[in-house]
């Protein structure tokens, strides 16, 4: 992939509402990411927001609760979730199914590129989004690991 074509993809992705472009010609693959403004923002406001006390929690309360320590799967890109590897095949995971590191949970299209969504870590899958075979944008939660 000669220079030009890179920097028309860079152009591309500037001027789009897109956040990520996987181009391969050959057997070279380009990947362009472009943050969006107020993304880290978001994430570190979510993160504060998951650190205040549960009154209800700490006084023991007999309620169900998420696992402690969880890692949220959320979508790098804007596409088409699928939750199968084929139609009429079963998920790639389901709620209480142990995963791990690396492991494949989803696939998102975008723009007829198929992108994996991998486990970040191994663990339990304690949430799961209802999506299947319709949208989620950037940043959407998937699934969370405890």
């Amino acid at each position: 992939m000669d220079l030009s074509k890179i920097k028309t993809l860079i152009d591309f992705v500037g001027r789009s509402n897109i956040t990520e472009l996987s181009v391969t010609e050959k057997d070279v693959t380009v990947r362009i990411f472009r943050m969006l403004p107020g993304q880290e923002a978001a994430a570190e406001t979510q993160q504060e927001a998951g650190s205040t006390t549960n009154p209800a929690r700490d006084a023991g309360a007999d309620t169900p609760s998420r696992p402690e320590k969880t890692d949220a799967v959320k979508a790098p890109v804007f596409g088409v979730l699928h939750r199968t590897p084929a139609p009429g095949e079963p998920p790639f995971v389901t709620i209480g199914d142990k995963v791990e590191e690396g492991q494949t949970l989803f696939i998102i299209e975008a723009m007829k590129v198929f992108n994996t969504i991998a486990a970040p870590r191994a663990g339990r899958i304690t949430h799961l989004t209802e999506v299947d075979d319709g949208e989620v944008e950037t940043g959407d939660l998937l699934a969370e690991i405890g």
